[in-house]
């Protein structure tokens, strides 16, 4: 659990998570998006469309979820696939304390204890904060590709850079 100071610790995320890792997901993901990716993401991300993925990929055995826990509570999380982290969000009132970069940094753990000598992400060019969050964290923008999100009918091409370290 967490420590009273404030602190976050780490661990698995559980099937009992998934309400908050959704609402922390679909807050975090309308911030750093919207006006930034195609309107046919938009349609696919449905306030419902998180409550139905964060269950999904919390119990989904090729992804790696952890949840930072800061005084009993989620306050954030990362999700992992092989040498990709597909996702890294935190609650607003956690956002700019010590939650992000701890994440980040398990995220790269997750990724080197999978065999993997480099991580990679995607991030959407108008998201400038999280665009400046990674390359304060060390992580190199090796230019722009055409990222595929998960759409209901297929991928959905989404304008990125991805960013590697």
């Amino acid at each position: 659990m967490a420590t009273s100071d404030g602190a976050a610790t780490l661990r698995p995320a559980r099937p009992e998570d998934a309400r908050a890792v959704a609402e922390i997901w679909r807050v975090g993901w309308r911030d750093g998006q919207l006006g930034h990716v195609p309107d046919e993401l938009l349609v696919a991300r449905t306030d419902a469309s998180f409550g139905e993925r964060a269950p999904a990929r919390i119990a989904d055995p090729a992804t790696d979820t952890v949840v930072a826990v800061v005084d009993g509570a989620v306050a954030g999380f990362v999700m992992v696939v092989g040498d990709e982290v597909e996702q890294v969000y935190v609650a607003p009132a956690h956002r700019g304390t010590a939650v992000a970069p701890t994440l980040l940094a398990e995220a790269e753990r997750l990724v080197r204890a999978g065999g993997h000598e480099r991580a990679w992400l995607a991030v959407v060019a108008g998201n400038a904060r999280a665009r400046r969050f990674y390359e304060r964290n060390g992580w190199r923008d090796e230019g722009p590709f055409d990222h595929m999100a998960e759409g209901p009918d297929g991928p959905i091409r989404v304008p990125a850079h991805r960013y590697a370290k």
